[in-house]
């Protein structure tokens, strides 16, 4: 890429955020920082019994993920945040103007398998619904890329810099 943008993995629970972001984040060169690591403790607990946050919950944590990307802008990195709905993206875009999203999508029986397997993870399948319910695709005016979640990691993560690069040679938009 051109310049160095500050990328957030974006996508429902289990689409590989946390797999899919330090993947990108080396082939592009940049840092990665994992969106969970933001949440405060009462967040966590809170998803640990599988009740969903709600706007109030997450505020704190986009403005802490805000405040990263801010400190990355113009030098580039990598962050994982759900981000699902386009005010919640308005919100990490009002911190760090120039934010670019990586949508990872895929089959809602793809996402539960793999939700399945991990070990060790606060955010139980039983919120997958709530996820999908609440997830708002990126919108046309939206700087981003739809990445499809089939395969290994790999063929994912050079799908995402390929799109990266991709939209970085797009001709402008008026």
């Amino acid at each position: 890429m051109s310049t160095p943008h500050v990328v957030v993995v974006m996508g429902v629970a289990g689409t590989g955020k946390t797999t899919i972001g330090p993947l990108l984040a080396e082939r592009l060169g940049v840092p990665y920082a994992e969106g969970d690591d933001f949440h405060p403790a009462a967040n966590i607990a809170k998803m640990s019994t599988g009740t969903p946050l709600t706007d109030e919950d997450r505020w704190p944590w986009l403005d802490a993920i805000g405040e990263w990307a801010h400190g990355r802008a113009g030098l580039g990195g990598v962050v994982s945040s759900s981000a699902l709905k386009r005010v919640y993206r308005d919100r990490l875009r009002a911190a760090a103007p120039g934010l670019v999203f990586v949508h990872l999508t895929g089959s809602r029986a793809l996402i539960e398998d793999r939700m399945s397997h991990r070990e060790g993870h606060f955010m139980p399948t039983a919120l997958l619904d709530s996820q999908f319910a609440t997830l708002q695709p990126l919108a046309a005016d939206e700087a981003g890329v739809d990445v499809d979640v089939a395969g290994s990691p790999e063929e994912i993560s050079d799908r995402a810099a390929a799109a990266l690069a991709a939209l970085d040679s797009a001709p402008a938009q008026q």
